[in-house]
């Protein structure tokens, strides 16, 4: 029993956004029946590396029902109106406006079942003059300013995950349990509106205040922190990295005290507060960095345990896969178990699980018959 048993989401859905909205709901109980085009969700074939099945869509897809559906046929559309006229929430990431003018748009759909909740998810919202634009991860990371903060001195980058995805598909998920709480106390359902940009700009809020109230945006600082240091990675003698953090006065005593063992450091005029130690940042990490390059990573983690100084391993996805604290869950797929990230939700005395993700059209019968 989850706490969604008995909740039907109907998902137009392809890509990154929508299907990870849809795949917390079905972590919850909820039944999802994913519609696909005759050839599938194109995330399908983003790649191929886990046994043949796509990691994007092993990911995504857990815990759904596959229906291949062409809505632009009246059969088709005369199906999903069944469907939705017995589902709980609608989600949908197609083009702005493809939904409605294939007769499903939000407001229609929710004047016809007016207790049904409906979620569109797009690039840049429903309207304005960016709406049509498209809309993939790396154009929004570029567009919303989060690419020209992130990187180095010597460019821009990419955040190495598709974040702007992610975050409009954890917003619309945010979004479609607020609806639900609603309608137990109103019986009606709402339309929700998320996309990717607004998403992004969201996350970037802090830059964009700075530059607002301040004048400056934060320029790039790789694995620096553009406002506080010490912060960042530093090589060890041992030909590895350790990143280390120091957030207020307290722990750039101990650190001096304890990790580089020069207290003399705490009051020196050129470090003595985080001000002066950003502005002569240069200097500083030059002479951490040279303590640090005498040493082994494990004694300098010794030593930042027992200052009580923030510490971490600059780890590759190697390392990740090793890590003490990853939890793991197998799922089946169409071509085999394959072990993925838990779900970062932990339920008091529940043990995570994960239901299968669906071959291409695996519920085709079933649920046209169900609909019939």
């Amino acid at each position: 029993m989850g706490a969604l048993d008995g909740i039907l989401v109907v998902s137009l859905e392809q890509a990154v956004a929508a299907p990870l909205c849809t795949m917390r709901l079905a972590e919850a109980g909820a039944r999802i029946i994913k519609l696909e085009r005759a050839e599938g969700d194109f995330a399908r074939g983003y790649d191929d590396v886990v046994h043949g099945e796509s990691a994007y869509f092993v990911w995504l897809n857990r815990g759904k029902e596959s229906l291949r559906i062409d809505i632009k046929q009246p059969q088709d559309a005369a199906l999903l109106e069944r469907m939705l006229a017995q589902a709980d929430v609608f989600v949908q990431n197609l083009a702005p406006g493809a939904t409605a003018r294939a007769g499903f748009g939000s407001a229609d759909l929710r004047a016809r079942h007016p207790r049904l909740i409906t979620c569109d998810i797009s690039g840049y919202g429903e309207d304005g003059p960016g709406a049509t634009m498209k809309a993939y991860d790396f154009l929004i990371q570029c567009e919303s300013g989060l690419a020209a903060i992130t990187g180095t001195e010597h460019g821009p980058a990419r955040v190495g995950i598709s974040v702007a995805d992610i975050a409009c598909g954890m917003n619309a998920h945010a979004g479609i349990l607020q609806a639900l709480v609603e309608r137990e106390r109103t019986g009606k359902g709402r339309g929700i509106a998320v996309s990717l940009f607004d998403g992004m700009a969201d996350f970037m809020a802090v830059p964009l205040l700075h530059y607002d109230y301040a004048g400056k945006a934060p320029q790039r600082a790789g694995l620096a922190h553009p406002s506080i240091a010490p912060y960042g990675a530093f090589g060890t003698g041992d030909g590895r990295q350790l990143v280390i953090s120091i957030q207020n006065q307290r722990e750039w005593a101990n650190f001096c005290r304890t990790v580089l063992q020069m207290p003399d450091m705490i009051d020196n005029p050129f470090f003595a507060t985080n001000n002066l130690r950003v502005h002569n940042r240069a200097e500083l990490d030059a002479m951490v960095g040279k303590l640090f390059g005498t040493l082994p990573l494990d004694e300098l983690i010794v030593r930042c345990e027992a200052a009580g100084t923030a510490w971490a391993r600059l780890n590759g996805v190697d390392g990740l896969s090793a890590h003490s604290q990853l939890r793991r869950v197998e799922v089946e797929t169409p071509t085999g178990p394959a072990a993925v990230p838990a779900s970062p939700i932990r339920w008091d005395g529940e043990a995570p699980a994960a239901r299968p993700v669906p071959a291409l059209g695996a519920h085709d019968e079933s649920i046209r018959s169900e609909f019939a």
